[in-house]
């Protein structure tokens, strides 16, 4: 039986909840809430939010790293190593403000693009697993970046 993991990148804290920096742990949230799949929390560590499936026919895991966006990497390699799941069979959910809000690309192997969760999972892991980039819309010319994937998603 092949071992998957699902990573949802984001930063913990209720302030964080709801930015565009936080796609990836909503990614999560929206598949723990879905009436077709069934997962239990899992005690790991607090570095991590780890969800295992209870279907007998796969294993599959869902992590979000509390060691805020920067150290993913952390989070990430303790599980792989812990569970030995190959790195073909990782897919990391992440923000892209390159892509209009909601578009998405997905993506294996290569450069962490400027993502800096990205790359802190390259430095501990390897450029060697997917990516799933996801829209979050685009900063204006003259916007601050930080301040922008920081920010909360419009009710619109």
């Amino acid at each position: 039986m092949v071992t998957k993991l699902i990573v949802g990148l984001g930063n913990p804290g209720d302030k964080y909840f709801y930015n565009r920096h936080n796609i990836g742990f909503l990614f999560i949230d929206y598949l723990l809430n879905h009436k077709d799949f069934n997962f239990v929390k899992d005690k790991f560590d607090k570095t991590l939010e780890l969800y295992k499936s209870v279907s007998t026919m796969h294993k599959l895991f869902l992590l979000k790293p509390l060691t805020y966006m920067n150290n993913s990497g952390i989070a990430v390699n303790n599980i792989k190593k812990y569970y030995k799941i190959e790195n073909q069979n990782i897919i990391i959910i992440h923000d892209d403000f390159n892509f209009q809000f909601g578009k998405i690309k997905i993506k294996e192997n290569g450069s962490a693009g400027g993502h800096n969760g990205i790359k802190s999972i390259i430095s501990y892991i390897g450029q060697e697993f997917v990516r799933i980039k996801v829209g979050i819309g685009q900063p204006g010319k003259e916007a601050d970046i930080i301040n922008f994937v920081l920010s909360d998603f419009s009710k619109k």
